[in-house]
């Protein structure tokens, strides 16, 4: 096996041709290779290897083809890699013994693979040399084609051939400040597999598998990689304006922030502090849409149906929908940005690179126990005294519980059967509270909108609009007090978990 460390980066393809030139590298260099890659990637009809994070291709490189398992495709920087010669373009699983791919392939496995995708790229690379470490630099052009579907394929690859980390994010942040690129998390075989589906649009969270053996550290490494996918997937919805784009990028945010939160302890303070500033400002930038959105079609768009004038409905509609567009440019321009595109580097190398402090060789399966088991019992005290808190101590009280509800997320692998169903249940009621909990503060912000909204209305509809924001208030208010009820009682229900990790006893 080897493996293999690259940073990978979407760019326009009219600056393709300048990445190489601007090393000083001449098309005619010895040091510039060019090759076309034909590659089909194989999978069962159900997909079995990709579930198990896997790709099996095979490439025809000039007259040869190479067949190649790649494991480990969770957004990090280094995968395993294991390459044969194979005599065509079928692959060859005899060689796949000493693979990750071995314990998939039974007798009948060879008769269910086929064709699922194929690239055809042209490869331009150059050798580059960054303090002691050796890099190729590669530009990739052509497309992914699965059946009817094609994608056009214009990328940059970074790979480190030797010496440091360091000096791969060194050369990628200095290409990107250069030419706009941006960094893109997933493969090749990724794409090819959203062409299969047809997947456009928003992105949701993936599965997080841990094993009770890995050190909280690598566990963290494995849940933050899979939530900073989840915000990096929805770029491109969020540059398309659409809500469920920024919607999917904002709970990858908070699952994100989340899981820094859960592993305070064993995170190095300053970088992560420099991180969270950073996811903090992304966050703000994309509140505001969210927030305007889910007024527009929750709290306004109903009222028309509710008996009130067509005008002052109108009239808040059309102020709400201007400022609902103008939030979603906002969230656009900033995952246009330059700062942007910073913060995906500095992200995936604050994962990779980061120290953690030393937690006594402690499992994940024993440290979930107990940050669970600590979480929960704080969040029930604080629950007893739901009705005698106030607003910023109820929104306190509801991130505590998102918290632990993404917590029992990122940990439900390490559990069997039976702790997985109540863990199931608990995650339930952990929804139910923090959606109760969550619309009560929706509540509250809804009602400076509305206020605001009746209170500078122009003269021609003031009184039409500030019946309808009447309307919408007192309608928030009523529903308050069911809300009150339901978290209560779900509060009063929270137990402590009787089922332990595998391995975490």
């Amino acid at each position: 096996m080897t493996t293999e460390t690259e940073l990978k980066f979407r760019i326009a393809p009219r600056k393709l041709s300048s990445i190489l030139l601007s090393g000083g590298a001449s098309r005619r260099r010895p040091d510039v290779s060019r090759q076309s890659l034909i590659s089909t990637y194989y999978d069962t009809t159900k997909h079995k290897l990709r579930r198990h994070g896997l790709t099996l291709r095979v490439r025809k490189v000039e007259d040869r083809y190479v067949q190649t398992v790649k494991s480990g495709g969770t957004g990090g920087v280094t995968r395993g890699e294991w390459e044969h010669e194979v005599s065509g373009a079928r692959p060859d699983l005899k060689k796949t013994k000493h693979t990750p791919l071995r314990d998939l392939a039974t007798r009948k496995f060879p008769r269910k693979l086929r064709p699922v995708f194929q690239t055809d790229i042209h490869r331009t690379a150059q050798a580059r040399r960054v303090r002691k470490s050796q890099i190729e630099l590669a530009v990739d052009r052509g497309r992914i084609s699965a059946g009817r579907r094609t994608r056009a394929v214009a990328e940059l690859e970074l790979e480190l051939k030797s010496g440091h980390v360091a000096d791969l994010f060194r050369l990628a942040r200095d290409l990107v400040r250069k030419t706009g690129a941006e960094l893109d998390l997933r493969s090749k075989a990724e794409q090819g597999y959203l062409l299969v589906a047809g997947a456009a649009g928003a992105q949701h969270a993936e599965p997080i598998a841990l094993k009770a053996e890995l050190s909280p550290h690598e566990a963290f490494r494995l849940i933050a990689h899979a939530t900073f996918r989840h915000v990096a997937t929805n770029a491109d919805p969020v540059r398309d304006m659409d809500a469920e784009g920024v919607h999917q990028m904002r709970v990858g945010l908070r699952r994100l922030r989340a899981a820094i939160s859960l592993f305070a302890d064993i995170l190095p303070r300053a970088s992560t502090a420099r991180v969270k500033a950073e996811l903090k400002w992304l966050t703000g930038e994309l509140a505001r849409a969210r927030e305007i959105d889910v007024f527009l079609t929750e709290s306004i768009q109903p009222i028309t149906a509710q008996g009130v004038p067509k005008r002052g409905a109108r009239a808040i509609r059309k102020r709400f929908s201007g400022q609902r567009s103008a939030a979603f440019e906002r969230a656009r321009e900033a995952i246009m940005s330059a700062r942007y595109r910073r913060l995906l580097i500095d992200m995936i190398e604050w994962i990779e690179g980061g120290r953690p402090h030393a937690r006594n060789g402690r499992t994940i399966a024993a440290y979930a126990a107990d940050m669970l088991d600590r979480r929960i019992r704080k969040a029930r005290k604080q629950g007893k005294h739901l009705n005698d808190l106030k607003p910023i101590e109820r929104h306190k009280l509801r991130i505590k519980i998102k918290k632990i509800r993404y917590a029992v997320d990122f940990f439900k692998s390490l559990y069997g059967d039976d702790g997985r169903k109540e863990l199931a249940a608990l995650s339930g009621r952990l929804k139910r509270i923090q959606s109760a909990l969550g619309k009560l503060n929706d509540f509250m912000s809804h009602r400076e909108l509305a206020t605001e909204a009746a209170l500078t209305a122009p003269p021609a509809h003031r009184r039409a609009q500030a019946f309808a924001s009447g309307v919408i208030v007192g309608q928030e208010r009523k529903a308050a007090d069911g809300l009150m009820k339901d978290a209560a009682k779900a509060l009063h229900r929270l137990r402590r978990l009787r089922a332990v990790p595998n391995g975490g006893a």
